[in-house]
């Protein structure tokens, strides 16, 4: 399969080069850094570990991924890898992720931290209970069965374009798995390792950053399930 992998990334110049060097070469045929706006050394240090790099100074992680998502439809890859660029995620169980798409058992798969093995302390307790409130909402809602809004994700590109993402912000994820199910993806969780990050999480590591990534998700899933009615 044609795999490209994308990876948003604001100021994360101390462990973007592990991240892309972490991913499986045998894999994916190109790697895709979207700098949001960085003021550090990301876009260098991700250029050097053998990225390319995009630039979308708009920020919010919902405007990286589309820049990359933009320029994906130009090599029209088999499968769209995101992933985050803190290195929480361990980019070497990809292979793991896509499987399921290889094989043909499934068009999306999120990768579980819920269900993986994750480091003690890696999430945060707003963090937790933030997923655990979208998946139940998720499942009363629309039947959904997702245990995380995980970033490590891998979907084939046609039918991510199928979903004609929207959000800007911090509600990507949960955007992205409403409208697998409603359109009818197969979808799957497969179970991931999680690790603390290098340096402070921007959304969950501030009382600000929960508060507006909880209030997005919230209003997201809202917005769905008034359309559904």
């Amino acid at each position: 399969m044609h795999t490209i992998v994308i990876i948003p990334a604001f100021n994360e110049g101390r462990s973007i080069g592990l991240v892309v060097g972490d991913i499986p070469e045998d894999l994916v045929q190109e790697v895709v850094v979207v700098n949001n706006g960085s003021t550090d050394e990301t876009e260098r240090n991700a250029s050097e570990a053998g990225a390319t790099v995009l630039r979308e100074e708009r920020r919010g992680y919902g405007w990286a991924c589309l820049c990359g998502i933009e320029y994906a439809a130009t090599k029209n890859p088999d499968v769209i890898v995101f992933l985050d660029g803190d290195y929480s995620d361990h980019p070497e169980e990809m292979t793991q992720l896509v499987e399921p798409i290889r094989t043909g058992h499934a068009d999306f798969v999120v990768g579980s931290r819920m269900i993986g093995d994750r480091e003690p302390g890696a999430m945060l307790p707003q963090a937790l209970i933030g997923n655990r409130v979208a998946c139940f909402l998720m499942r009363i809602i629309w039947g959904a069965r997702y245990t995380d809004l995980g970033p490590f994700r891998a979907i084939r590109f046609q039918e991510l374009l199928r979903l004609n993402m929207q959000d800007k912000t911090f509600g990507w994820t949960v955007e992205m798995q409403i409208k697998a199910v409603k359109v009818g993806l197969r979808y799957t969780e497969v179970p991931v390792s999680y690790r603390r990050r290098v340096g402070v999480s921007k959304i969950t590591g501030t009382i600000s950053g929960t508060l507006k990534a909880s209030a997005r998700i919230l209003l997201l899933i809202a917005y769905y399930a008034i359309k559904r009615r």
